[in-house]
């Protein structure tokens, strides 16, 4: 409830404010699994939060700019405030609301959404927007400070009694099964908790956020992805809690600076959204559109179940799994190894991780995903292709995460935990492996996978 614009707005114009929280699957991308069952917990969270402010949560499900209206006319509301989202569908849903809006005689009130800078902002000469990141952080850090955040109200004037779902009914959450057990063990979605982890961040991990972010086997990363993937925390609010912690400790100074470019990183997958409603199925770079993907079902299976035979690939896959994220470095190993070492499209990798991840954003999703096929904005080298295993040995030296995701190769000491077949018989023996059974071999050999794609690449690049 802090920072958002328009309840502030609402609220501060003195009428009742009647609070609406639409489920429009068709309204941009229908959210995947995991980020559905963090909408559940996040929607408990800010009922419980409005409710405590005199005032209440009314949900209903259905197109959203009808909805909107529906409930205008019922309770006689004479403005409606919303936060505006720079994408193309919501866009249209909220053209659509205006004129509906004003065919009732209602006033619309939209205010800045959750970007640090509105895409129209940022630039080019010829009116387009950037595909470099650099220059495009250079441009938004030269703008300044955004807005300072606003604070939650204190007290919100209940409006008329409306009719409202039952959250239950909406089915976010997975019960036969109930596979989102790990996510219960993990995570505390709201507001609240939100709040706490930045504060936590920026006290005891941002000092040594660039040497420890790159390591899945520390706990040197913020963890704030979902709570800004659903609004439970503003750009605007890290921005001010980073830049005010940092001014007062000049120690934190560098690691805040990072920190803050990958916030910005964020911002500048949301611009290419923008600027790219198709971000999540069209390639940026259109040579890439011949390229030859292999359809291989049963490579994709066992990726996708992290039995690759490539240990840290593998706990990242098993990470995700159970927590609904991975850490950001293994997520560019695991994403390399899919479309490089395996040559299965990009789109197969993107839209696995947008069913499981809880940070699944629209924009970086596809975006980060484009970046490590090289047919993105701000690409990588299309000749850059990961080793797994040197990879595994520098970020996690002990095997320490490998350990921890992958239990069965626990005993092997660290010089073989990143790549098992090299151990002897008895190594093996000894740490309870049998390989082929207890654990994969390979299901591809890191330099015939490499030469594969860097030919594979190459037929394009001449293209």
């Amino acid at each position: 409830m802090s920072d958002h614009p328009a309840l502030h707005a609402a609220a501060k114009a003195g009428a009742p404010v009647v609070c609406l929280y639409v489920l429009d699957d068709a309204a941009g991308r229908s959210a995947g699994g995991a980020a559905r069952w963090w909408l559940a917990q996040s929607l408990r969270a800010l009922a419980a939060d409005i409710a405590a402010r005199g005032g209440s949560l009314i949900l209903r499900k259905g197109p959203a700019a009808r909805v909107i209206a529906e409930l205008a006319r019922e309770s006689g509301a004479r403005a409606v405030y919303w936060n505006g989202i720079a994408q193309a569908p919501h866009q249209a849903v909220e053209r659509q609301l205006e004129a509906a809006l004003a065919k009732l005689g209602v006033d619309s009130q939209i205010f800045p959404g959750d970007l640090l800078v509105p895409p129209s902002a940022i630039r080019n000469k010829e009116g387009r927007g950037l595909r470099v990141f650099t220059p495009f952080w250079r441009r938004v850090l030269s703008l300044g400070d955004p807005p300072k955040p606003l604070p939650a109200p204190k007290e919100l004037r209940p409006g008329p009694k409306s009719a409202s779902d039952r959250l239950e009914s909406w089915q976010l959450e997975p019960s036969k099964p109930d596979w989102a057990g790990g996510l219960r063990e993990s995570w505390t979605p709201g507001e609240t908790a939100a709040r706490a982890r930045l504060r936590d961040f920026l006290k005891h991990t941002a000092r040594n956020y660039v040497g420890d972010r790159d390591r899945p086997d520390r706990e040197g990363t913020s963890g704030l992805s979902p709570h800004l993937r659903f609004g439970e925390l503003s750009p605007r609010q890290v921005w001010h809690a980073a830049r005010f912690a940092a001014a007062e400790d000049p120690a934190l100074g560098q690691g805040v600076e990072k920190f803050l470019s990958e916030l910005g990183w964020r911002e500048f997958c949301r611009h290419l959204l923008h600027d790219h409603p198709g971000l999540a199925t069209e390639n940026l770079q259109a040579n890439f559109d011949g390229f030859p993907w292999k359809g291989d079902k049963k490579a994709l299976a066992a990726w996708q179940r992290g039995r690759t035979g490539y240990p840290i690939v593998d706990a990242g896959l098993r990470e995700l799994w159970h927590t609904g994220v991975m850490h950001n470095r293994v997520r560019m190993v695991v994403a390399s190894f899919l479309v490089k070492h395996l040559l299965i499209d990009w789109r197969d990798g993107e839209s696995w991780f947008w069913d499981t991840l809880v940070d699944a954003d629209a924009g970086s999703n596809p975006a980060n995903w484009q970046w490590v096929a090289g047919c993105g904005a701000d690409a990588a080298p299309y000749f850059r292709v990961f080793n797994p295993i040197l990879q595994g040995e520098k970020f996690d030296p002990d095997g320490t995460y490998v350990a921890r995701w992958v239990p069965e190769l626990k005993d092997l000491p660290a010089k073989l935990i990143h790549q098992p077949w090299e151990a002897t018989p008895i190594e093996l023996a000894s740490a309870g492996i049998t390989l082929g059974k207890t654990y994969p071999q390979p299901i591809v050999d890191h330099a015939k996978g490499r030469e594969r794609a860097l030919a594979a690449y190459a037929k394009i690049r001449k293209g």
